[in-house]
């Protein structure tokens, strides 16, 4: 589970369920300073993936609400996509990959392995199935350290 700031955290609360509304997925959001300037950045994705018109619509919708109902008054407000190499944390996250190659990196060694990469083909509130290697792999979300999309160009 992603630990937010309190400012941070608000501004997830107040755009989830816009965000959600809008047809996105609220990746994360970050409040914090860069130098002398702080920035407010929305993370929004979905299957498929999104496109600069997309986040400039997030933005306009969100900036309207966090005027009006966010504490804090950053220096710079940015939507942004979180990019294909991020980090999966959330089933929701791991939910877009389905289909998709994933290298996952336990906490603890599992039958002497320490990462497997797969496939994922199921998703659920604690779990997923990869396949890998011709066999399913059932991993809990509570067992992984990290897991990052493969990418190959």
């Amino acid at each position: 589970m992603t630990t937010r700031s309190r400012i941070a955290q608000a501004a997830f609360d107040l755009a989830e369920p816009v965000v959600s509304q809008m047809g996105f997925d609220l990746v994360d959001v970050e409040y914090k300073k860069e130098g002398s300037a702080y920035f407010l950045r929305v993370y929004v994705d979905r299957q498929g993936g999104i496109n600069i018109d997309d986040c400039e619509m997030v933005s306009k919708a969100l900036d309207v609400i966090f005027e009006k109902s966010l504490s804090a008054d950053p220096d710079y407000f940015e939507v942004s996509s979180p990019g294909l190499t991020r980090p999966l944390k959330t089933p929701r996250d791991f939910l877009r990959c389905v289909g998709e190659q994933i290298d996952v990196k336990f906490f603890q060694a599992r039958d002497g392995v320490k990462n497997i990469v797969g496939v994922i083909t199921e998703v659920t509130e604690d779990k997923l199935i990869l396949e890998a290697e011709g066999n399913q792999v059932e991993v809990r979300f509570p067992e992984i350290a990290s897991a990052k999309r493969v990418i190959r160009f």
